[in-house]
């Protein structure tokens, strides 16, 4: 489909935004990257995430996140920008992303511990 004929991206207002559905975008890795880094850099274009997915599949990941209220997309141009929606998050649901943010980053710098 071209640019021109895309659809129209939709985002919740931030009142309408729902903590389960901000659980479960979060629930996936590749979300989980894209989330840490727009936390570092706020706002990026879409093909410019350190991710290993096809470009559907990173699309169905923008998706998720964006209908959860995670994160706002715009287009200019050819090319649609990312970032994160931390104050709508943070006005919803206090300390929440930071929360979930810090405990990933704990499960990924320690091993998992092996089945005996």
């Amino acid at each position: 489909m071209p640019r021109s004929q895309r659809r129209a991206l939709t985002h919740p207002d931030a009142a309408e935004i729902d903590l389960l559905d901000v659980l479960h975008a979060l629930s996936d890795p590749t979300r989980m990257t894209i989330v840490r880094t727009l936390r570092a850099d706020p706002e990026r274009a879409c093909g410019t995430f350190p991710v290993d997915v096809a470009p559907s599949t990173l699309t169905h990941h923008f998706r998720v996140l964006r209908e959860a209220g995670v994160i706002r997309q715009r287009e200019d141009g050819n090319r649609r920008w990312t970032a994160l929606r931390l104050d709508d998050l943070d006005t919803r649901f206090p300390g929440v992303l930071d929360a979930l943010v810090t405990a990933y980053e704990r499960q990924l710098e320690s091993p998992s511990p092996q089945p005996q």
